[in-house]
């Protein structure tokens, strides 16, 4: 039966600390164009999430990263040293606690790269309240919760960076993911207009838009991914286009970069593309 996944959520990375240690050292501000600085990931404990710690560390980032599922994160920590935080950001208050943790441990953040999200796989009319509820709490709802709580802070500094992960789902739909395909097109949007609202700031917002990822994602939504075609990217992949959102300050990134044309096509003739998703489907 199809079922919700929490594929990607993290909980936080180092094997060592579950707390920030009294005598942290403010980190300097990333200043230029992916300059080392402080990070905040999301999702951590796994696929994209956990490749963008392994990136952002091989950078110089120091890292704070969390998630729902400790042990995992305490692997990615082997790989990525930082601080952890295990955390469900569904539950009433724990933004406010992970940024309050986060601001001790690193005296600032200058990147957040919301990378939690699940999926679920079937038709609309057979899901369960209760996983749709969810799909939309974890990729929609706790995302802006902690983005709200972290961006002021950013704000104040002068400088900042947000990076959410999207989906192509959120920019052209897919069937059999109604929900998850609605809660990654309103975080789209979301980026738009708080990239408008923050000009002048000194904090940017990027969106990356995978398309299929060779994650645990498929397997815990519900349902494995089948298709011959498109075939999934590896996480590093997108990790790397995350990389080009920060170093190159880049709005909006796809991956690959090809998924643009599928956007475009329903952009300006969305009769046409609704026929060829059908025949293709």
């Amino acid at each position: 039966m199809s079922h919700a996944s929490r594929a990607g959520t993290a909980d936080v990375l180092f094997p060592r600390t579950s707390v920030a240690p009294a005598d942290a050292v403010p980190g300097s501000p990333a200043g230029g164009a992916g300059r080392p600085g402080a990070a905040l990931v999301t999702g951590a404990s796994s696929g994209i999430g956990a490749a963008v710690a392994r990136t952002l560390s091989a950078k110089g980032w120091r890292l704070v990263l969390t998630g729902r599922d400790a042990a995992r994160l305490h692997h990615v920590a082997e790989r990525a040293p930082a601080s952890v935080f295990p955390a469900d950001l569904t539950r009433p208050g724990a933004e406010r606690q992970l940024t309050r943790f986060a601001l001790e441990y690193a005296g600032r953040v200058d990147l957040l790269v919301a990378g939690a999200g699940i999926g679920w796989a079937g038709e609309f009319r057979a899901m369960p309240p209760s996983a749709l509820e969810e799909v939309v709490e974890v990729d929609l709802l706790a995302t802006l919760r902690l983005v709200r709580e972290l961006v002021p802070h950013m704000v104040e500094a002068g400088s900042g960076r947000v990076v959410l992960i999207g989906s192509v789902a959120g920019m052209v739909g897919v069937r059999g993911e109604a929900v998850y395909s609605a809660a990654k097109a309103a975080l789209a949007v979301f980026a738009d207009a708080l990239r408008y609202e923050l000009r002048g700031s000194g904090v940017a917002v990027s969106l990356v838009v995978p398309g299929v990822v060779d994650t645990p994602f498929f397997e815990r939504r519900g349902a494995p991914y089948r298709r011959a075609w498109p075939r999934p990217v590896p996480p590093e992949r997108v990790a790397g286009a995350v990389w080009s959102a920060v170093s190159r300050r880049r709005d909006e990134v796809y991956v690959p970069g090809w998924l643009r044309l599928p956007v475009r096509v329903r952009g300006a003739a969305p009769a046409l593309y609704r026929r060829l998703a059908t025949a293709f489907d």
